[in-house]
């Protein structure tokens, strides 16, 4: 079982089933599957939640709903609140990436609550009280106001990849050993002589670079230039098999 199993989203006083259902999108692609809602303050009908949702209304059909904040995280070990506000109570505030690993231990032990407040004004000060952390999420101090969904999904995010459990693709064949890399060299050079790309003096010079792309890459508009020549000579050579009295293209 994983700790992101212990996890539930509580929406404190949502107003819109929109962002209900984007939290839930959102909720879906970190693994998370637990909503609640406490004292839902809904202005609009559930069409939007349910568009919103797109595959992820498993977790709006199996949302639970309580009367008040207090019944929503009473089985609680730990209630994590959001906050932008600054305030005496809200001083021990930290981001969600430094906390996520001490709070997921802790959800490996009982029921953890991520809670987030209204869309005009945020959790209440009684309920920051209620609350055994408090989180922030890092933004510019010019504009610290962020969409409900969107603030779900950057906090879940934190947890999922604190969890460890995605596993990035990774590249099934071996590194390249390096007489084989000097190998595919010999070949290079051997083919942009035959081309017509450089010609002998040419080749120590044209060599290094191409030695140098094939290490880090195209970065320079240098690399690209090399690059380029090779394609437009190699297009030469194939639309021109005769290559007696041709000059080398380098650039």
């Amino acid at each position: 079982m994983s700790p992101l199993d212990n996890i539930k989203v509580v929406l404190v006083g949502t107003l819109y089933t929109g962002n209900v259902g984007s939290a839930c999108r959102a909720m879906a692609n970190m693994g998370i599957h637990k909503l609640v809602l406490a004292a839902p303050n809904l202005q609009n009908s559930w069409d939007e939640g349910e568009r919103m949702a797109v595959h992820a209304t498993d977790i709006l059909h199996g949302r639970q709903d309580f009367a008040t904040f207090e019944e929503s995280v009473a089985d609680c070990v730990a209630v994590v609140g959001t906050t932008a506000r600054g305030g005496l109570y809200r001083q021990h505030v930290r981001a969600p990436r430094d906390c996520a690993s001490d709070i997921l231990s802790i959800a490996a032990t009982g029921p953890v609550a991520l809670v987030f407040g209204r869309e005009d004004k945020g959790l209440l000060n009684e309920e920051v009280a209620q609350c055994t952390h408090l989180i922030r999420i890092p933004v510019d101090e010019g504009y610290t106001s962020i969409n409900l969904a969107q603030a779900v999904l950057i906090t879940c995010y934190e947890f999922f990849t604190a969890a460890g459990t995605y596993q990035p693709p990774h590249e099934k064949a071996p590194p390249a050993p390096q007489a084989q890399k000097m190998q595919l060299m010999k070949n290079w050079q051997t083919m942009l002589q035959d081309i017509g790309f450089m010609n002998e003096k040419q080749t120590d010079h044209m060599m290094q670079g191409i030695h140098r792309i094939f290490s880090r890459g195209v970065q320079t508009k240098d690399d690209a230039a090399i690059m380029l020549g090779v394609a437009r000579q190699a297009l030469w050579a194939h639309h021109n098999p005769t290559l007696e009295g041709r000059k080398p293209s380098i650039g």
